[in-house]
């Protein structure tokens, strides 16, 4: 007969397992707050490391002249006009929503698949792949656009020179939009993004549990800790399905964020779709993979630094738990 599940710790508990007769089927769940906690200092140091590749791909994504010859060429160009400092614009804006951003996908994800567990807490791959949905669409609302849209403003403006740019930092920027655009115009692009990052977290919650139970026999809440090599390859190794799958997506998200108010004589494109059909008429099918060689450059390493991060605090904390119920150690090392 299943019995509930025990909890520990502050405020509800910092993990918990669910109790089975057979203790080779006992699962130790770290709580959302865990999560989340995990995944905002993984963002952090991603989003410093990782800066340039993302002002590269944002500048190759809004050439349409094709000024820039590739990856390489694009940073020389910006680093030589523009000074290497430009390699980072955007920086603050970036790290707040990374920070934010995996502190709210690890912690929704969390929550979503505790939904869906059964009463032995396993989770179906099905109800993997939801929960990873369901985390993206809601990091997309609620963190992603507003700050993806104020990041891609500052990086599309050329040069440093203080009087000539119009935003001027990401506050300036932020309350601009505000003013010219309205509430609506920190939220261009939400369609394509919720799409983007909905399908970008289903594929990788899903991919990254099936990489650790095939490269190292690691299965969720087993009580056995990666090391950081390990978790870097596996978050490596997952990160390149969703990119892949979801460039249209990224780049019509992208151009829809960079033009002003819709209606105005700089918005070049009403809706999503609008953006879809004239993006191809116009520049060619491959165009809607622009910047992908730079985003497989970007999320892959950025996905191994934050799951590196991530597994060793949620490790640290079953691990932590394990120690203070010995009697399922037998059970998770089964």
């Amino acid at each position: 007969m299943t019995k509930p599940a025990a909890q520990t710790g502050l405020g509800g508990g910092d993990v918990a397992f669910h109790h089975n007769e057979d203790v080779s089927k006992k699962v130790i769940l770290v709580s959302p707050f865990v999560k989340g906690f995990a995944g905002s200092m993984g963002g952090t140091i991603e989003a410093c490391c990782l800066q340039p590749i993302d002002v590269i791909k944002t500048r190759l994504q809004l050439d349409k002249v094709g000024k820039y010859k590739g990856i390489v060429d694009c940073g020389k160009q910006v680093a030589n006009e523009e000074g290497v400092r430009s390699l980072w614009k955007g920086l603050t804006p970036f790290a707040t929503h990374l920070t934010l951003k995996y502190a709210l996908r690890m912690g929704s994800n969390s929550m979503y698949q505790s939904v869906l567990r059964d009463r032995d807490g396993k989770l179906s791959d099905g109800g993997r792949l939801a929960a990873g949905f369901a985390a993206g669409i809601t990091e997309a609302l609620l963190i992603v656009t507003p700050f993806e849209v104020v990041k891609i403003r500052l990086q599309q403006q050329k040069g440093l020179a203080y009087d000539k740019l119009k935003y001027h930092n990401p506050l300036h920027c932020a309350s601009t939009i505000l003013r010219e655009e309205g509430l609506r115009g920190m939220w261009s692009g939400a369609t394509p993004t919720m799409m983007r990052n909905g399908t970008n977290q289903m594929c990788l919650f899903w991919a990254k549990n099936n990489v650790d139970k095939y490269l190292w026999g690691k299965h969720e809440g087993d009580g056995r800790q990666l090391t950081a090599a390990q978790s870097m390859t596996s978050g490596f190794t997952a990160a390149f399905l969703g990119p892949m799958a979801t460039g249209p997506m990224d780049v019509i998200k992208t151009r829809m964020m960079a033009q002003g108010k819709k209606g105005s004589s700089a918005a070049q494109y009403s809706s999503m779709l609008d953006a879809l059909v004239k993006i191809p008429q116009q520049e060619g099918i491959r165009a809607l993979w622009r910047g992908l060689l730079p985003r497989l450059m970007r999320i892959p390493p950025g996905q191994a630094i934050v799951w590196a991060v991530s597994d060793q605090i949620t490790g640290y904390f079953e691990q932590r738990e394990l120690r203070k119920h010995p009697e399922m150690l037998a059970g998770t090392q089964s």
